[in-house]
């Protein structure tokens, strides 16, 4: 009985070493992904089903949320965050989405709490005052510069902190005591600087467009002297140069404005002296310009016959019709007319004409203009033909 008795007992024992061993070697195998209760998947939490797609999000800080916290949109549940690692600076946050949920490509992720004492969720908006593009699908990633987060119930108080201790909240009352010793009767002089300023805000709201537009010509002018820099840097090197220059030319460059200054007082001089002479030319000018303007029109007129001598062109519809033109011409081969037309204002002018009334002809002038005497009543000479 004793036997079997110890038989008895040291099964239970066996088994239980058996048992803690098994549990010692799967905690043993499984220590590095354990870290609490967070760590293990939660039955019945949205965006676990089949029918979901994941996402993951880079966010600049994720303050103390953890795994399986909500994932919302519109303060409506739709999945929940199943991974949160360390990337580079940032972290990287994986979650699951339920597959009916429609959130654009560019959306942002933005860390929340749900309360004052309340739990961090993840927030998911389309992006605001942008314009939605795509569909955030299955592996798709929301980079850091659309990741952001919430002021947390810490930073809040901390900043409430700084308003009532650091950021002269207490000295209120001081300030309004001195405020008031300040303009202790001087109100009327309070109210009408106000009034002034009120007129000088006015009239500077008024000027809006005008100050816009000054500002606005500085910057296209400080834009064009920066487009000039390189002229403004080579002209900035040149004039040292030419300084020197007008440094050593110094005594020419004031002689010659002592002689300028000499000759101005002469032409000074002799345009007083030669005043009166010179109005009386411009008078006298006066009707020679007068008539030569009355004469444009006539005179710019008559330099189309220049053109297309001697078809003039004013007159050029009136004798050709059609693909043909008459022309009567009569041409003068007397020896007159050619002396008049060839030889006038040469050594030879006037031969033709005194040959050709020594053969009895004149041009119809009584004295002829190259002999100066009268062809009927001169001496007959013996050479001057019949």
């Amino acid at each position: 009985m004793e036997a079997q008795a110890g038989s008895t007992v040291s099964l239970p024992h066996r088994a239980g070493r058996a048992v803690a061993a098994i549990l010692v070697a799967a905690f043993a195998a499984g220590c590095s992904s354990w870290q609490g209760a967070n760590s293990l998947p939660l039955p019945g939490t949205v965006g676990t089903g089949a029918d979901s797609f994941t996402v993951q999000a880079q966010l600049p800080d994720v303050g103390n949320m953890e795994r399986n916290s909500r994932v919302r949109v519109g303060d409506v549940t739709v999945g929940n965050v199943s991974k949160i690692e360390r990337q580079g600076w940032h972290a990287l946050v994986t979650m699951s989405i339920k597959n009916d949920v429609v959130l654009p490509a560019n959306a942002i992720a933005t860390v929340g709490q749900t309360s004052l004492l309340g739990s961090l969720h993840l927030e998911l908006a389309p992006p605001p005052g942008v314009p939605p593009v795509g569909r955030l699908s299955s592996g798709a990633v929301i980079p850091l510069a659309s990741g952001a987060s919430f002021p947390s119930t810490e930073q809040a108080l901390a900043s409430l902190s700084v308003v009532l201790n650091g950021g002269g909240l207490g000295e209120i009352q001081e300030i309004t005591k001195s405020l008031s010793t300040a303009f202790k009767g001087r109100e009327d002089d309070l109210r009408n600087l106000i009034i002034q300023l009120d007129t000088f805000v006015s009239h500077l709201n008024d000027q809006s467009g005008d100050i816009i537009a000054a500002t606005d010509s500085l910057n296209e002018l400080v834009r064009q002297v920066a487009d000039q820099k390189p002229v403004l840097d080579r002209a900035l090197t040149t004039i040292p140069d030419a300084l020197a220059v007008l440094d050593d030319e110094r005594d020419a460059l004031a002689n010659a404005l002592t002689e300028l200054g000499k000759f101005s007082a002469l032409a000074a001089d002799t345009t007083n002296q030669t005043k009166d002479a010179l109005v009386k030319n411009l008078q006298n000018i006066g009707p020679v310009l007068e008539s030569l303007a009355n004469a444009g029109p006539a005179l710019t007129r008559s330099l189309d016959a220049f053109a297309t001598f001697p078809f003039t062109r004013p007159t050029i519809h009136k004798w050709i019709r059609g693909d043909y033109a008459n022309l009567s011409a009569v041409v003068d081969l007397t020896l007159s007319r050619l002396d008049s037309s060839l030889f006038t204002g040469t050594r030879f002018e006037g031969e033709l004409t005194e040959l050709e009334m020594q053969w009895g002809r004149t041009i119809g002038q009584l004295p002829s203009p190259y002999t100066a005497r009268n062809p009927l009543v001169a001496p007959y000479r013996f050479d001057q033909g019949p």
